[in-house]
């Protein structure tokens, strides 16, 4: 768990084995003057999702977590596409902006390479941000833009009542796949690390505790951060998340993941395989110096990745926690080094003497 000094990151999740750039993900937002509550951060509009949704519970843990960061809350901006999870900005006494399907990463690119001093966040959902926003995604990540996106995935649409989404499983019977999907789903966390996103992480909506130990970890990282929530939709994928939830099994299925633990849960373990690969074994019959220890900071993402394969069979184990968290230069950085150097080698820019000059043309 992070705890937020400054701006910087500290604790068990930062510091060792991540470059210098690393904790400074709120280093140029401008702190509050007093300290804040929950009830700062509560807007005065009514929350309207359908009633059990995992929403509440996200929505709930951020107004909750946003308090102890110490930012102002008008430096700290909401971007939202089109969806039930996008209803978020409404619900959130800071600023936001509820933007058009699939486009709030290229809306929340904007805001976070011109304006340095904002904690800028983006909230979407397995379909707004997989299906028409899949494209903005994934060259958000690449690029490394200063942004920390919370991907609700409740592997449905339910704004539009419940047609099969970009992550519903092969099967999946809903008002648009009559017979049972045909697509193979998409799967976030692999999808972000082949993007080379530089922290991604997976959590659970009704987890309170750890989705914020994610969230502490997220906002104190440098450049741009996925987080997935499984996100219950209780009208129309009831209890797709259940075996995650469910104290008495829980504990068997979750792979925790913690960087320099061993990989496991209460009755498995995750091992190299013969192969080179990974694999889940039964933890009592193998010698725990076989456990693999997880490193969240390798700057190698393969074995990342291999970690968020090993889910594929349907919740007979599923890693949670952060997969990947490792430092390299953020777009917003770097594009601000460029402007600089642009200034220092040819002076400040003449837009008036731009649109005056030789090369301007006329019509009519």
């Amino acid at each position: 768990m992070t705890e937020l000094i400054n701006g910087t990151g500290t604790g068990a999740g930062a510091g060792k084995g991540q470059g210098q750039g690393q904790g400074q993900g709120l280093s140029l937002v401008p702190k509050a003057e007093a300290r804040q509550s929950l009830k700062d951060f509560k807007s005065d509009q009514e929350v309207r999702w359908c009633p059990g949704c995992g929403d509440y519970a996200i929505l709930a843990a951020v107004q909750s977590f946003l308090p102890e960061l110490g930012l102002k809350r008008e430096n700290i901006v909401f971007v939202s596409g089109i969806g039930c999870s996008s209803r978020f900005p409404y619900y959130l006494n800071t600023y936001g902006v509820h933007s058009i399907h699939g486009r709030a990463p290229a809306i929340a690119t904007g805001l976070a390479a011109s304006r340095p001093d904002l904690s800028v966040w983006v909230i979407t959902g397995d379909g707004d941000a997989l299906s028409i926003g899949g494209n903005h995604l994934i060259h958000a990540l690449r690029r490394n833009v200063n942004l920390n996106i919370l991907l609700f995935n409740n592997r449905i649409y339910g704004l539009t009542k419940g047609q099969y989404s970009p992550t519903s499983e092969v099967g999946k019977i809903t008002k648009s796949t009559p017979m049972g999907s045909l697509d193979k789903p998409f799967n976030p966390i692999s999808l972000a690390l082949g993007a080379e996103a530089s922290f991604v992480a997976r959590t659970l909506d009704s987890d309170r505790k750890h989705l914020q130990s994610v969230l502490r970890e997220a906002t104190a990282h440098r450049g741009a951060s996925l987080v997935e929530i499984y996100q219950n939709c209780n009208i129309f994928n009831d209890n797709a998340f259940e075996p995650l939830k469910d104290p008495e099994v829980r504990d068997d299925i979750t792979l925790k993941l913690e960087h320099g633990l061993p990989i496991a849960s209460a009755s498995k373990a995750v091992v190299r395989a013969a192969d080179g690969g990974l694999e889940v074994v039964p933890r009592q019959s193998v010698d725990p110096a076989r456990i693999l220890v997880h490193d969240a900071h390798r700057p190698d993402p393969s074995v990342a990745f291999a970690l968020s394969r090993l889910d594929e069979p349907a919740f007979e184990h599923v890693p949670i926690g952060i997969f990947r968290q490792v430092d390299r230069p953020s777009y917003d950085t770097l594009m601000a080094a460029q402007l600089e150097e642009a200034v220092a080698q040819k002076g400040q820019g003449d837009l008036a003497g731009l649109l005056t000059g030789g090369d301007t043309w006329r019509i009519g």
